[in-house]
Order: C-alpha cells, then sequence, then structure tokens
C-alpha cells in the first residue's frame, strides 16, 4: 500500500493538541532562524484555548499518518470589499504545516487540497496564504500545486 493512501485529513478533536503544538513549535523554529529579528522563542505558540476555539468553529485540520498526527492547517474564510476590489470570498490558510519527520510524502498536498475542497463548499473564489520569503522550499511547493504570487510585502527597518 503507497503511503499516500494511508493519510487521513480530518477535523482536529481536543486530544490532537500536544502534536499539533510539537509541528507549530517546528514552524516557529524555522521563522527564528530565519528571521530573529522578528520571530522569538516561546513556551506555547498555539494557545490551548485557542485551538479549543479553533476546533469548535471547525477551522483546523490535522493530516494523521499511520495514526499519528504529521501535520496541520489551520484557516479562516476572508471576504474582500471595497470600493477599489472585486468583491471575493477566498479560504484563507493561516497556518499549514508538516511535522519534519513526515515532509516529502504528499502530506502538504493532501492538506491543500482539502483546503481547496472546502473552498469549494464555501463558494469562494479561491485559496490564499502567506509563506515567509525565506522559505524557498515552500514557495517551491505552493507554486508546483498551483498558487501564483499576489502580491509581495516589502519592509525597510528602522534603525535606531
Amino acid at each position: 500500500m503507497d503511503f499516500m493512501e494511508k493519510i487521513i485529513i480530518r477535523f482536529a478533536e481536543k486530544d490532537d493538541y500536544e502534536n499539533v503544538e510539537k509541528i507549530m513549535k517546528q514552524v516557529q523554529n524555522l521563522h527564528i532562524n530565519w528571521r530573529p529579528d522578528i520571530y522569538k522563542e516561546c513556551e506555547t505558540v498555539l494557545p490551548f484555548e485557542l485551538f479549543l476555539a479553533e476546533i469548535e468553529k471547525g477551522t483546523i485540520v490535522v493530516a494523521e499518518a499511520d495514526g499519528k498526527i504529521a501535520g496541520v492547517l489551520s484557516f479562516m474564510q476572508r471576504r474582500i470589499e471595497s470600493v477599489t476590489h472585486v468583491t471575493r470570498k477566498v479560504v484563507f490558510i493561516d497556518s499549514i504545516a508538516v511535522d519534519e519527520n513526515f515532509r516529502g510524502r504528499g502530506i502538504g498536498t493532501k492538506l491543500l487540497d482539502f483546503a481547496k475542497d472546502i473552498a469549494q463548499k464555501m463558494n469562494c473564489d479561491g485559496v490564499e496564504l502567506q509563506v515567509n520569503a525565506k522559505n524557498s522550499a515552500a514557495m517551491e511547493f505552493y507554486k508546483k500545486f498551483g498558487f501564483t504570487e499576489k502580491s509581495v510585502n516589502l519592509e525597510l527597518l528602522s534603525y535606531k
């Protein structure tokens, strides 16, 4: 049986918290390595109360591989509406992460497929996310999946 066939994508449950937090800490550590001027060490990346609230709203999903939590996706629906923009509804991926021990096995693809399905069910116009400019592996992955650049964030650091 192919590994991809053993991956189950499901809405998160209370008992998943410890494993989800572990994955979120892995991502936080990547961000700290890339941008220690912005990201800092913290004891808890995803507070339990926030995790429970996301479960309640149905906006946090896990990927289970061989009975272990191997990935996490949190999302929200956004309505983009202004005088200068066409009104659009999108699923915005707030966070997507795969445990470092499970990367390269198709889990991220399955999570994105789930997000795409959710967007279709919610009658949304698309799926959007942001990615750290230093995360070239993720950029390549998203582009391979079909994402295109929508905008680019720039910064001018303030020097004291």
